[in-house]
């Protein structure tokens, strides 16, 4: 009654803020961007009027300015039953606010919370609570709700300050037989259409991470400092349906591992190729490198079936992210980071946010033109980083040289069944073959022009290469920038990444920023 009459279970919010009176100016100024998001994320809004504190009548004013009480999609009380109230709470898709009550009882219920500003900072929270501590538009607050709204918590009980966990595993149980009974380390993934495990032996929590990328399905077990302890192989389904079905067989295998060894899992980050919406989950175009891979919507099926959170983005972000998290960028304001591999991808950080842009088209770095009349890329265009310094365009190369007789020198054979790979270019060039030798020089000198672009754009600090071939390009990357780039940028540290797979670690760092409730 008190959300309205046709409103159902799971599908309406509870809103409670009050005024914080060391910071009057920056609540209602919080409180205003939470109207908005509310509005813009046009679900039935349950908005209880503010305590009666210094500032209270400036919110008030603030929720009259925008129409609140007369806006069909919201009900503004200023008093509801306590035992009423936690009904509400226990039933709602989602609270919303700085009230006591988010922080401590809603936990009780495993409702979603968006706990806004500072009011509670210290408190003990459970997680079930997204901590949105500054914003300067609406679109983080509404991003937060489209994180929260309606997804289902472990409960928790709360008693003073401290959490006691108190759920079971009954989602997880399913009819299969698990395979991987020695997998009780800290952190398991299972990757490539992998799945991670993250074990932390303090919070007994596991993370559920898988990575979608082409040619291969891999599982690691790595450490909480993300050192690979073990590694297992198997081909990627060529098909959406089958790549998905992977997917979710593997976190159901995960699940059941977690019971298992006494833990439970938090959520679920996807590191994928292509251009992603993280916001919705949705793999939105995926080159040619992975097929069948464009309008995927990932989050839903793994969300519904698992029942648990999961967030998804470009595999190039996540390795930006891991290298913020565990890498070389762990405090460093302004960097960027280049993914050499099959193909070129990367990730900006700039203010020590990831970057996405308008259309989550940010950070195509694998995209940047150095040349008009280049190589073709598998993007339709001409003269991308990409077509000289990727892994495929390596193996174009290599196949090259052999098909001319010119790839192999002593000390290299290639058998008859063996195809030939970027692997074999780089052998060939580290036995003196000066054509191969030549070809890698021209890699690394287009990777080196994209990184005086983006010096000369975006001014990092520090620029990470990462992946299987930059250590190959390093040297070359800092000897154009040395010839190229303008002074004032030519102090810019280059440097290869010291993580095992930062694309991983990377969708890791999606869980634990978030399920562990680290500041959004």
């Amino acid at each position: 009654i008190w959300a309205g009459e046709d409103v159902k279970t799971r599908d309406y919010i509870v809103a409670l803020q009050h005024p914080v009176t060391t910071d009057i100016k920056h609540s209602i100024k919080m409180f205003e961007l939470t109207l908005d998001a509310l509005i813009s994320f046009n679900k039935r809004t349950l908005v209880l009027f503010p305590n009666v504190d210094a500032g209270d009548k400036e919110m008030v004013r603030v929720m009259r300015k925008k129409g609140i009480e007369h806006h069909p999609n919201f009900r503004a009380v200023k008093h509801v039953p306590f035992d009423q109230f936690i009904q509400l709470v226990a039933h709602a898709g989602c609270m919303i606010g700085n009230s006591s009550c988010g922080v401590r009882e809603v936990g009780a219920f495993g409702t979603p919370v968006i706990n806004l500003g500072t009011r509670q900072t210290g408190r003990e929270t459970g997680e079930n609570v997204l901590h949105v501590r500054d914003a300067d538009t609406q679109d983080k607050i509404l991003h937060a709700l489209q994180l929260q709204f309606g997804k289902q918590y472990p409960c928790a009980g709360f008693q003073g300050s401290c959490m006691i966990i108190t759920r079971c595993f009954l989602l997880f149980f399913t009819p299969i037989v698990l395979t991987l009974s020695s997998l009780t380390h800290k952190f398991l993934e299972i990757s490539r259409d992998y799945i991670y495990l993250i074990k932390d032996k303090n919070q007994k929590c596991i993370y559920c991470l898988p990575n979608v990328c082409n040619t291969y399905d891999y599982v690691l077990k790595l450490d909480l400092y993300g050192e690979i302890v073990k590694k297992y192989t198997q081909l990627n389904p060529k098909t959406y349906e089958d790549r998905l079905e992977l997917i979710l067989k593997m976190c159901i295998e995960a699940a059941s591992e977690a019971v298992n060894v006494n833990c439970r899992i938090l959520g679920v980050g996807i590191s994928t190729g292509g251009r992603v919406n993280p916001r919705e989950g949705i793999v939105l175009h995926s080159t040619k490198l992975i097929q069948e891979w464009s309008s995927v919507d990932l989050r839903t099926p793994i969300s519904d079936a698992l029942h648990l959170p999961v967030w998804v983005d470009n595999d190039g972000n996540c390795a930006a992210l891991a290298e913020r998290k565990f890498g070389h960028g762990k405090g460093v304001e302004n960097f960027v980071t280049l993914i050499t591999g099959t193909g070129i991808g990367g990730g900006i950080i700039h203010q020590h946010e990831l970057i996405h842009g308008s259309s989550f088209c940010a950070a195509e770095l694998g995209h940047i033109v150095v040349s008009l009349d280049g190589p073709e890329c598998l993007c339709g265009s001409q003269g991308c980083i990409e077509a000289y310094a990727s892994g495929i365009a390596l193996q174009r190369e290599a196949k090259k040289l052999h098909d001319e007789d010119l790839l192999l020198v002593e000390g290299m054979s290639v058998k008859k069944e063996e195809v030939v790979s970027a692997a074999h270019l780089i052998q060939a060039a580290k036995l003196g073959n000066t054509k191969a030798e030549s070809i890698l020089r021209t890699a690394g000198t287009a990777l080196g022009l994209g990184v005086v672009n983006i010096l000369h754009t975006m001014n990092p600090s520090l620029v990470i290469l990462s992946g299987v071939l930059a250590g190959h390009y390093v040297n070359t990357v800092k000897d154009v920038i040395n010839r190229q780039a303008l002074s004032s940028v030519k102090t810019v540290d280059v440097v290869v990444s010291n993580l095992a797979d930062p694309a991983l670690l990377g969708a890791a760092s999606l869980v634990l920023d978030y399920t562990t409730r680290r500041i959004y």
